[in-house]
C-alpha cells in the first residue's frame, strides 16, 4: 500500500512514516520545509522519500499527490500553536493551514478515490463537564480560534469524502519536536519548584503508540469518527507532572493550582478533555498502552537520543 504523510517533520509524521516502513508499505513523506529537518535518528524516515508541499497552495497539492498516487494520505500537518493562533494577524494563516489546506488534501483524495485520515483534537468540544466526549458526538462549540479551525478541517473532510477516519486526539508527546514533557523536564531541572494546574482533565497520547493504531485503521475500511489517546485513566496536568518527575528521578516539587490561579491565557484552555475511546475497541481495533508505560517508554528513548 503507497501512504502519502504530511507534517513528518513534526511529532505524528514522523512516528507514522517508522510505522510504515516496519509493516512493508510505501511511504511518501511532505512538508513546508525543503528538506526534511526532523529528527536524525537512523530511523526508517531518513530513507523513505520527502517532497516539500505547501498544504495551503492548492495548486501544488494537486500535482504532487496526484503524481505520488497514494492509496491512502495521512494528514498530520496543522497549525497547532494554540495561543499564537489568537492574534488578529495570525489567522488567516491559521485558517488557510488548518481548514482550507485540509480541504485541498480532501479534494485530491476524492479524485484519486483514496482513504483519508485526518488528525484532530478534543478542541472541536466545549471543554466543559465531567462527562467523556465520545467520538460520534456532534456538539461542537469551540473555545478557541484553534478548536474553531480544527473543526473547519474536520467538516471539510467529512463533507468532501466517504472514506475518512477522523481521529481526535489529546496532549501529545512524541520524540520529534517540543511538548509538554520536555517543557517540564527542563524546568525541573532547573527549579525547586513548579505550579501546574490541576483543574484541567485528560489523557496523554504518545505518538509512538498513536501512529500502530493509525496504520491499523488504514488497513481497514472502517470509516468515520475516533477517539484515541494512551489508556490508563483520566489525570490532570499536575497529575501528569508528577509522574514525570517520578519516573525520571527528578525532586521537584509540584505544586497544584487551578486555572485561575495560574493565570489566563491569551487562549481558553478546555477543562474536560475526557475523550470516550470506547469506538476504538467496538470496531475492532487494539488500545493504545497506558499512558504511565508510554511515559515509561519515551524517557527511555529520550536518553537514547540525547547520548
Amino acid at each position: 500500500m503507497k501512504v502519502f504523510v504530511t507534517g513528518v517533520c513534526g511529532q505524528l509524521g514522523h512516528d507514522v512514516m517508522n510505522e510504515l516502513a516496519r509493516r512493508g508499505h510505501e511511504g511518501i513523506g511532505s512538508g513546508i520545509e525543503a528538506v526534511y529537518s526532523g529528527i536524525q535518528d537512523g530511523s526508517a524516515v531518513t530513507g523513505m522519500p520527502y517532497v516539500s508541499m505547501d498544504i495551503t497552495d492548492r495548486e501544488q497539492v494537486d500535482r504532487v499527490i496526484t503524481e505520488a498516487a497514494p492509496d491512502v494520505i495521512v494528514h498530520c500537518a496543522a497549525w497547532t500553536a494554540v495561543d499564537l493562533a489568537e492574534d488578529e494577524d495570525k489567522k488567516d494563516k491559521v485558517k488557510a493551514i488548518n481548514i482550507d489546506g485540509a480541504k485541498n488534501i480532501a479534494d485530491v483524495a476524492k479524485k484519486l478515490d483514496a482513504k483519508m485520515i485526518y488528525i484532530s483534537t478534543d478542541y472541536v468540544f466545549n471543554g466543559q463537564g465531567t462527562e467523556p466526549w465520545k467520538a460520534d458526538c456532534k456538539d461542537y462549540a469551540p473555545l478557541n480560534y484553534y478548536g474553531e479551525t480544527k473543526l473547519g478541517g474536520e467538516l471539510a473532510v467529512s463533507e468532501t469524502l466517504d472514506k475518512y477516519f477522523i481521529v481526535r486526539i489529546a496532549w501529545v508527546f512524541g520524540l520529534n519536536g517540543k511538548n509538554f514533557i520536555k517543557t517540564m523536564l527542563n524546568v525541573g531541572k532547573t527549579h525547586d519548584t513548579v505550579r501546574v494546574v490541576n483543574d484541567q482533565i485528560g489523557t496523554p497520547t504518545y505518538t509512538l503508540d498513536l501512529s500502530v493504531l493509525l496504520v491499523d485503521m488504514l488497513e481497514t475500511e472502517k470509516y468515520g469518527y475516533y477517539h484515541a489517546t494512551n489508556e490508563g485513566g483520566y489525570i490532570s496536568w499536575y497529575d501528569f507532572t508528577k509522574e514525570i518527575y517520578r519516573q525520571a528521578g527528578l525532586k521537584t516539587e509540584v505544586l497544584p493550582v487551578t486555572t485561575a490561579e495560574y493565570g489566563l491565557s491569551k487562549a481558553a484552555r478546555p477543562f474536560n478533555s475526557r475523550l470516550d475511546k470506547s469506538k476504538l475497541v467496538e470496531n475492532g481495533f487494539k488500545p493504545l498502552p497506558t499512558w504511565q508505560d508510554a511515559l515509561s517508554r519515551y524517557l527511555e528513548a529520550l536518553k537514547e537520543t540525547e547520548d
